[in-house]
């Protein structure tokens, strides 16, 4: 069984995004055209052993190459989604984003073909069936185990925050869920997934991947799929909790909210913080995503104490002044993703709606 090692955890501050879309027809509707995008037809060279589908034949999923500056992240992510676009028109496709396709309907989509999924299928049966969900996974990379899992214990209360600004799947097989993240709670019937426990060390975390895998519980680590892990593999602090987008603007919010989290967090614990980690109950922390889930940009989370309540747009406020940073104050000043496609689809109907979510390459 293929396992990662401490010896991964090289290098500090390297970014990686992976970004989960639809493919679509010339209207915008799903469409299972991704055996001809991925198998049938050799992708252009920067997504060559960077391009696959998920679950879904609709669904594909791009990788950016090792970003060493992230000054250079915006370009990398832009380069990535021009190739995937240009790619899927040749065919007669187009690509969009969001958490959830509103017009997707899960009984009428093909599964993939691939070994790796029919397993899954297999095992999991009915929450995998439906799961027609599309994410950002933002890569940090980290220089050291024990700092990796450590960041990834805090980064347990601040994933919540990046969840409520992504909000971009308030539909779910054709109707209204009532939530602005459904993708989030449909995600959450598979095992895996959610927020983690706390781990002490590295150590305990690799106890759990090895007894995962010993007792047949995954059939390989990428099947941990909570909202944020230490990989094992890249040596990276993965967050995994953003819905899908088109607007490559509101990605690069998370990526470099993420990035800053991950710095600020490495020079706590270089400081002395290792001791002193969160150990907060995951109970608490679930209420802390579900608030997300439901609301959205009008979300009241629980404070950095889980002892009281703080209103999203005064988190946002307070992480912008910390971190300086400012893409997600932007994201919060706007229309969320979910506000968005109600408002669209009710004044103006199921073909703006589709428009809307088409990927955007500058």
């Amino acid at each position: 069984m293929e396992r990662g090692s401490p010896e991964s955890f090289t290098r500090m501050g390297t970014l990686g995004i992976e970004e989960e879309c639809f493919v679509v027809d010339e209207r915008g509707r799903p469409t299972s055209g991704t055996d001809e995008l991925v198998y049938e037809h050799d992708p252009p060279e920067i997504l060559a052993d960077r391009l696959d589908h998920e679950l879904f034949k609709f669904v594909i999923e791009t990788q950016t190459p090792l970003i060493e500056n992230p000054d250079d992240a915006r370009d990398a992510l832009l380069e990535i989604r021009q190739a995937l676009v240009e790619h899927a028109q040749e065919h007669g496709y187009e690509i969009a984003a969001a958490g959830l396709h509103p017009l997707a309907k899960w009984r009428e989509l093909e599964h993939a073909e691939k070994p790796r999924y029919r397993s899954q299928l297999d095992r999991i049966q009915y929450p995998q069936h439906r799961n027609t969900t599309a994410g950002v996974h933002v890569h940090v990379g980290v220089d050291d185990a024990d700092k990796a899992v450590w960041i990834a214990n805090e980064l347990r209360w601040y994933v919540p925050i990046m969840l409520a600004l992504s909000a971009n799947s308030p539909y779910w097989n054709g109707f209204d869920t009532g939530l602005q993240s459904a993708r989030a709670k449909i995600f959450e019937g598979l095992p895996n997934t959610g927020m983690p426990t706390y781990f002490e060390d590295f150590a305990a975390f690799d106890r759990f991947e090895r007894r995962m895998l010993e007792t047949g519980s995954i059939n390989d680590r990428g099947e941990l799929w909570y909202d944020v892990r230490p990989h094992t593999a890249h040596g990276t602090v993965e967050l995994r909790t953003p819905d899908g987008q088109a607007n490559p603007d509101v990605v690069m919010a998370f990526v470099e909210y993420a990035h800053a989290l991950v710095e600020a967090l490495a020079e706590e614990y270089e400081d002395g913080a290792a001791g002193y980690g969160h150990d907060h109950r995951r109970e608490l922390l679930d209420e802390h995503k579900w608030r997300a889930i439901r609301y959205g940009h009008d979300a009241s989370l629980l404070d950095r104490e889980m002892e009281d309540t703080v209103d999203l747009g005064e988190l946002v406020d307070r992480e912008c002044e910390r971190l300086g940073v400012d893409g997600i104050k932007r994201v919060y000043e706007r229309e969320s993703g979910a506000q968005k496609q109600r408002r669209l689809l009710e004044e103006e109907g199921s073909d703006a709606l589709c428009e809307s979510l088409l990927l955007q390459v500058d």
